[in-house]
């Protein structure tokens, strides 16, 4: 009886069905309901434990051999003499020389941020104003950028996302802004913070109109809506920069995109950023270590290695709405990335399944324990039980 369960190819709901009630004398086209229903259940279920997709997106990217850093091999053990006194100068040379310096240039690069931008927003609205303020937004994340020893390669840079646009882009790390705005300037989109990160931001828009919301416009969604959509009507205006995902993913693949961005309007400029994780790991599971804590291990690695590829623009489609609009930017994105394309939503990071996923499979089984009539081709879901 097990060696049906354990050869069962994939298929729909029906077919998966049909092939458990294939031993028994029970037929699923008279619409009744078998006991042997339930493996079909037990089979998903376990399924998902041994292979989940989703939260396996959020921990860090395996790496095939030792890199020298020790939190990157959790199963470390005394090999040879050699090896450890050269994993031990790579701490000395990481902590005592590299990060000093590191560390160094991102207190100048944020320090002449807010005095550059600030500065630069007593001037009056004029094209001056407008150039001064993208000069000093590229020396400040150039900077930055050499506070992290990140090592860029830029691609097809006749696609660059142009003024009036919106620019989106695959999100692995907090430290995306900083490559990417190292190659042009961007108008962010973010919520309004207090502390330091607020005085960052108010200095910020002095200059440049970026749009920072408060936490309550930020639950409005047409209010936030509207102020994209005004912003990008302005085709003098710096392209906006969203990340669709709204989550950080350990850049082996890209989740769905919220199609919010995609409702605004305009021409989408595409970007698809890959970290070589064999000298720095850029993912930030944010469940486990604060942003102190994740600089300090960005700063303390060998390098940040990236590859920036620019796509050609898109636009919406005649007939198409906003939700496969996002749908075909992010495939066009993980494609040219070498990410793996992903339907799940990266909110399941920390939020639980949305009943209407479970409702959505007990619908389905129900109709065919009912004798309905009606296709059953739809997507499969691990999220019943």
């Amino acid at each position: 009886f097990l060696t049906p369960l354990y050869f069962m190819e994939g298929g729909s709901m029906e077919q998966e069905m049909g092939e458990l009630r294939r031993y028994r004398t029970q037929s699923i086209s008279r619409g009744e309901f078998s006991l042997s229903d339930s493996f079909y259940f037990y089979i998903k279920g376990l399924e998902s434990i041994v292979d989940d997709q989703v939260t396996q997106r959020f921990s860090s990217e395996e790496l095939v051999s030792w890199n020298l850093l020790t939190r990157t091999n959790h199963n470390f053990h005394y090999i040879s003499l050699r090896l450890t006194i050269i994993w031990g100068l790579g701490v000395i040379i990481r902590y005592c020389v590299l990060f000093p310096l590191r560390i160094t240039l991102a207190i100048i690069g944020l320090t002449w941020l807010v005095i550059g931008t600030t500065l630069v927003g007593f001037l009056p609205n004029h094209r001056l104003k407008n150039w001064l303020s993208e000069l000093v937004h590229l020396m400040c994340y150039r900077i930055c950028a050499r506070g992290l020893s990140a090592t860029i390669q830029y691609h097809n840079k006749e696609n660059k996302p142009q003024k009036g646009g919106i620019c989106v882009a695959n999100h692995t790390s907090p430290i995306d802004i900083v490559i990417l705005a190292n190659d042009g300037c961007y108008a962010m989109v973010g919520q309004s913070h207090g502390g330091l990160m607020g005085v960052i931001q108010r200095s910020m828009v002095r200059s440049c109109p970026h749009v920072w919301f408060e936490r309550s416009e930020m639950r409005d969604r047409n209010a936030v809506t509207s102020r994209l959509r005004a912003h990008v009507a302005a085709k003098t205006n710096l392209p906006i920069l969203i990340f669709p995902e709204g989550t950080c993913i350990n850049n082996t693949s890209v989740m769905m995109f919220k199609k919010g961005s995609f409702e605004i309007g305009g021409t989408i400029y595409p970007v698809a950023i890959k970290y070589d994780p064999r000298f720095g790991d850029a993912f930030w599971n944010s469940a486990k270590y604060n942003m102190v804590n994740y600089l300090l291990r960005m700063m303390t690695s060998w390098a940040i290695v990236v590859n920036v590829w620019y796509l050609p623009p898109m636009t919406r489609r005649e007939g198409e709405d906003a939700a496969q609009f996002a749908n075909r930017v992010k495939s066009a994105i993980a494609h040219q990335g070498g990410l793996l394309d992903m339907a799940w939503d990266g909110s399941l990071k920390r939020a639980k399944v949305k009943e209407e996923f479970k409702e959505q499979q007990q619908k389905m089984y129900s109709s065919m324990v009912m004798g309905k009539k009606g296709s059953t081709h739809t997507k499969r879901s691990h999220y019943l039980y």
